[in-house]
Formats: C-alpha cells, structure tokens, sequence
C-alpha cells in the first residue's frame, strides 16, 4: 500500500473530525436537538386536543338524554368540532405562523362551544346528578388541565429555540440551515394558556 493511499483516508477522517467540531461548535447540534423537543412537545399538545375532542360525542349524547331542546347549543358544538378537526398542524407547517393562529382560533373556539354544552347542565338538576355526566365532567377537567401542561411545555420549548436562533453566533448556522423562528401562542391567550378553563360545572 502507497502512502498516497494510506494518507488520503487519514485526511478523510481529519476533515470529517473538524466539520462535526465546527458544526458542534456553532450551533448546529445544539439547534437539531431544540428543534425535536419542539416537535415532541407539539405532539403532546396535539394528542391533548384529540383526547378532548374524543370525549365530545359522549358528552353530547348524554347532554341530550335531558336537554334534547338545546338544538343551537349541540349545533354549535358540531360545528366547533368540525372547525377544529379540520386543521392539522404538522412539525413541517408548525413554522407557519398564520396556520398556527388558525388552529388555536379553532381550538378556543371547541373551548367556548363545550363550555356551553356544559353550562346547560345548571337547567337540568337531573343531567348533573347523572353518574356518566359526571364521569365524562371529570375526564373533561383533566384533559383541560393537560391541555395546559402541554401548551406551557410547548412554548417553553419554542422560547428556548427561538433565543438559540436569534442568538450570535448560532443565529448564523440557523440562517444557513434554513432554520426560522418559530411561531407560538399568541400573547392575547397568555391568561387562557397560563390558567385552566373552569370545568367544574357540577357543584
């Protein structure tokens, strides 16, 4: 073997060596490993919404074993259900800052219409005492609840990426690699992230 041909994968492996070092070194790492515990923490506000928006059918459907007359308050809901379900919001869209606004309007908006699905309970002393309303009440209070955890997690997680993004000098990797700011939740639902609805519809 020529030393031409013993030094070539030696010069191989020094620069491959030094890239991963400078990439390490600005950034980069640093920059993949924030940006999948933003997708991971997305995924868990999203499973939070599904696991809300799984509990509707039920509650309707108990709702109206009493109060079938509240036509406009079932309507509403169906409709905020379907608004809601019909915008996904994937890792790669989750940088579309006019997608994500769509999507919390159309989450607060199933928010305010199961509020008043719920709230119809107070005309009906027999729906409150129903032991399957109170079941789905209690499921609906502990989703809300983590509903918040995961969207306080989220926006944690994309505050911590976006300061890496901004900052020197990994804001010049982030502009290399086509790696943007990230929209969050806006600062007019700051009250509604930062403290769970009321779903105490019972008491």
């Amino acid at each position: 073997m020529s030393r031409k041909s013993i030094l070539k994968p030696l010069m191989l492996s020094t620069v491959l060596g030094m890239s991963a070092v400078s990439l390490s070194g600005c950034g980069y790492n640093n920059l993949q490993a924030q940006d999948e515990q933003v997708n991971a923490a997305w995924s868990e506000v999203v499973n939070q919404y599904q696991r809300r928006d799984d509990l509707v059918p039920n509650l309707v459907k108990v709702v109206k074993q009493y109060a079938d007359q509240e036509q406009e308050v079932f309507t509403q809901v169906a409709e905020a259900r379907s608004r809601a379900g019909s915008i996904q919001l994937t890792p790669e869209t989750l940088n579309d800052p006019q997608a994500m606004e769509n999507y919390q309007a159309a989450q607060a908006e199933m928010t305010g219409a199961l509020s008043r699905l719920m709230a119809v309970s107070e005309r009906y002393p027999e729906l409150k005492s129903d032991k399957l309303f109170q079941d789905l009440q209690a499921q609906l209070e502990g989703t809300e609840n983590r509903i918040t955890v995961a969207r306080n997690r989220y926006i944690q997680e994309v505050q911590g990426y976006n300061t890496t993004v901004r900052q020197f000098p990994t804001n010049i990797t982030a502009k290399v690699f086509g790696m943007d700011p990230k929209p969050n939740f806006t600062v007019e639902n700051e009250k509604e992230i930062s403290t769970a609805p009321e779903v105490n519809f019972g008491e």
